[in-house]
């Protein structure tokens, strides 16, 4: 399974808009709206759906983590407005050339789908056998 009881390794994001798709892979940044423990080498993974379903469509490498606190004034009024909690900036993403269909992993047989995989703790083992599925 790949949700494990220690630290993660890293996170699903499910990102629901094209165009926060794209910003995330022109800016290397991420605003989010769910609380967890964004840590500098974490790798998260990017969920988009597709018309095939919910794919994964690259990843990211996190950098750090800023507060609303740490944001420029119109970041932070942004966040605020949509209720987000924060940016992730990434040292690298990485874009798939193929997507990787949620369902053809070991997620496949679990009951999250859709908004449910957003923020899904994921395991070392769980990220590397995504990442070998989509070389």
């Amino acid at each position: 399974m790949p949700v494990k009881r220690e630290s993660a390794a890293g996170y699903i994001l499910r990102i629901s808009r094209k165009e926060w798709v794209k910003q995330v892979f022109e800016r290397t940044k991420y605003y989010v709206g769910i609380k967890r423990k964004w840590k500098p080498g974490q790798t998260i993974l990017f969920v988009h759906k597709t018309l095939n379903g919910d794919a994964f469509i690259g990843y990211g490498v996190v950098n750090s983590f800023q507060s609303l606190e740490e944001l420029s004034e119109s970041e932070k009024a942004e966040c605020e407005e949509l209720g987000w909690k924060g940016a992730i900036d990434f040292k690298y993403v990485v874009r798939f050339e193929k997507p990787v269909l949620v369902k053809e992993t070991l997620l496949g047989s679990s009951r999250l789908k859709g908004k449910y995989l957003h923020g899904v703790k994921l395991s070392k083992a769980y990220i590397n056998s995504v990442l070998a599925m989509a070389e």
